[in-house]
């Protein structure tokens, strides 16, 4: 199942080149009062929500993927978690490039750990980059991500991918500098998901996935997720060990070798094997 957010908030399930609008859907989903409780709503309710999702596909009518905006399919992440350097050769590039490293030497997750992206960055693809600091150099980088299912503490890497509710494109844009990672990480649509997730049946071996970014029809990222250092169930269970994981949290795997530059004007095209393919548009803020 794909499941993608468009347009006005309108929920969506893709099927082929179309989108059905099954929005109906959503008032299937607890009403609540305030405080709201941890976790994205549609996230969590999900399991139970399969079946009168695929019921209402098959009457809605279908609109083209082209004529419609695509927002981020996760609305309210209670957080954005990133993993830094988790590619080997990103390593290398870090080390070799001084406008990334500024001369530190650059070390992998093992060393840093993990670190938070705010959730006022998230965007959709159809939102785009809006690049703040433009005398300041900021970066693609391509992920993976993986957005959590149901609540997760404390778990083990044998029963991480048990608690996924599906996987997404992920941008996560940086500006170069000498700020902490979660500050030069977060700015307001630095965090792109989309276009859609697609659920966990589709993939599965979220660590065998070609991924792919191009600006301006030019490749600069080409690799697979094979690659990475923690994979996929190390990062989820690595993670429930600090935090508790809510449903609709988002797990960024981290990027790898080919980061570079963008301008406003720019577009980039990212794409993942089994996911899909997102263009994003860069302007200025």
């Amino acid at each position: 199942m794909r499941i993608c957010r468009f347009n006005d908030d309108r929920v969506g399930l893709v099927r082929g080149e179309v989108i059905r609008d099954v929005t109906s859907v959503l008032d299937r989903l607890p009403a609540w009062r305030w405080p709201a409780p941890q976790g994205d709503a549609l996230i969590t309710g999900l399991p139970e929500l399969m079946p009168y999702l695929e019921a209402a596909a098959e009457q809605a009518p279908g609109l083209p993927i082209a004529e419609v905006t695509l927002r981020s399919p996760v609305a309210n992440p209670s957080k954005i978690i990133g993993a830094p350097v988790n590619y080997k050769k990103h390593q290398d590039e870090a080390n070799a490039d001084a406008e990334i490293s500024l001369g530190r030497e650059i070390k992998t997750i093992a060393h840093y750990g993990l670190f938070l992206k705010a959730n006022s960055s998230l965007v959709g693809p159809g939102d785009g980059i809006a690049l703040r600091f433009p005398e300041r150099r900021n970066d693609h980088e391509v992920e993976l991500a993986v957005v959590i299912g149901r609540t997760a503490n404390n778990i083990e890497p044998g029963e991480a991918l048990d608690y996924v509710a599906g996987y997404a494109i992920g941008l996560d844009i940086s500006v170069r500098g000498s700020e902490d990672r979660s500050q030069r990480k977060s700015l307001d649509s630095y965090s792109v998901l989309g276009p859609w997730i697609v659920t966990p049946d589709e993939i599965p071996d979220p660590n065998r996935l070609d991924l792919r970014v191009s600006v301006n029809d030019q490749v600069r990222q080409d690799s697979n997720t094979r690659h990475l250092i923690f994979d996929v169930e190390a990062l989820i269970a690595y993670a429930s060990t600090f935090y508790t994981l809510w449903p609709g949290d988002i797990i960024m795997t981290g990027t790898p070798e080919g980061v570079g530059p963008l301008a406003s004007g720019d577009r980039v095209d990212a794409e993942i094997e089994d996911v899909g393919w997102m263009s994003v548009d860069v302007r200025d803020a």
